[in-house]
């Protein structure tokens, strides 16, 4: 699912500065090793030096909010001791609508990570705040598991046989004016209807494309794609909502998690919420657009693969001597009150 997994596990503070996290819960660290089907030293990534930098820096306070933060401020979604220009900026097919828990803490959630790297595509929405999908319901889905999901895949047929239906049953347009050829147009006008596809405007009046018309690419069947944000035993507020219904669902079945807070008890095919972003993107990319994937979405994983190698670092550096159990049980109960996260 792509909840933000919670559950509560620290290394010892000693083995890490508090300026190391990007908010101010208590460390936390992973639970396991990463799975053997999740490559991350794989991924195309921008250089993490400004990252590096900024770590060494420390926190720094929010321009905005006025908020401690490293790297970015996860309630007014801006960066923070990081140059812009550094990051990398991700553009996306199709635009990403993230429904966040109201209870979610805004320093546990990946989502975050996807509305600073691809501002322009991505808006997260505070539940009970939902758009209103009633008349783009063959055009929206909604990434969440369940006995009614479907993969991408399968998703590409339905929408592909929907929008059949609906062309089937609407009434037939007029057909559209013919454009002239090229050599027809009067000289110097091709430029201003457009550059024509196919050829470059030669002074000759080359005839450009089929029969001179401008080609545009067939539009996407797929506009919208909603997320979830919130933990395993929020979401039933949310996926209830009567605003989501009409959604057809979709489930990454074949993904794992490696997130470091996975939730206890729930399988490993529950993603953090970037990762599902991630997942989607990629498969539809290859699935549904029948494209060749050549790493166009791995920087939205930027900040995630930092602060996963960052936690590795940590439970590496802490060793595996234990501690006291009695001052371990002490330190995990007091993390669980005070809910500190990563």
């Amino acid at each position: 699912m792509s909840s933000s997994a919670i559950l509560d596990v620290s290394i010892p503070k000693s083995t890490l500065k508090e300026t190391q996290y990007p908010d101010n819960s208590e460390p936390a660290t992973i639970l396991d090793p990463l799975p053997a089907s999740i490559h991350l030293h794989d991924l195309k990534l921008a250089p993490h030096m400004e990252l590096e930098q900024a770590q060494q820096r420390g926190r720094l306070k929010c321009s905005s909010c006025g908020g401690s933060r490293m790297f970015f401020c996860y309630t007014c979604c801006c960066l923070v001791g990081v140059r812009q220009q550094e990051i990398p900026s991700v553009k996306l097919p199709i635009k990403i609508d993230i429904i966040k828990h109201p209870s979610e803490v805004d320093g546990k959630s990946t989502a975050i990570h996807a509305k600073i790297l691809s501002p322009e595509y991505v808006t997260i929405y505070t539940y009970p705040c939902i758009p209103e999908y009633e008349n783009e319901t063959d055009k929206v889905v909604l990434v969440f598991p369940g006995p009614e999901s479907v993969s991408v895949e399968e998703m590409t047929q339905i929408l592909q046989n929907t929008a059949a239906t609906k062309a089937t049953d609407s009434p037939p347009e007029e057909p559209p004016h013919k454009r002239p050829r090229a050599k027809e147009m009067p000289e110097g006008t091709q430029h201003a209807e457009g550059q024509t596809s196919g050829a470059k405007h030669t002074g000759g009046g080359a005839e450009a494309g089929k029969e001179g018309q401008i080609e545009t690419p067939e539009p996407s069947l797929l506009q919208r794609v909603v997320f979830i944000d919130s933990t395993w035993n929020q979401t039933n507020r949310i996926i209830t909502d009567e605003r989501l219904q009409a959604l057809l669902r979709v489930e990454l079945k074949t993904r794992k998690t490696c997130f470091w807070r996975h939730q206890k008890g729930s399988p490993d095919t529950y993603l953090a919420t970037i990762e599902a972003v991630y997942y989607f993107l990629k498969d539809y990319h290859e699935l549904c657009l029948r494209q060749e994937y050549t790493g166009q979405y791995d920087n939205l994983l930027y900040f995630y693969t930092f602060l996963h190698t960052l936690i590795n670092k940590a439970k590496t550096t802490a060793g595996k001597g234990e501690r006291d159990p009695r001052e371990k049980k002490e330190t995990t109960e007091r993390r669980q009150r005070e809910g500190g996260m990563v």
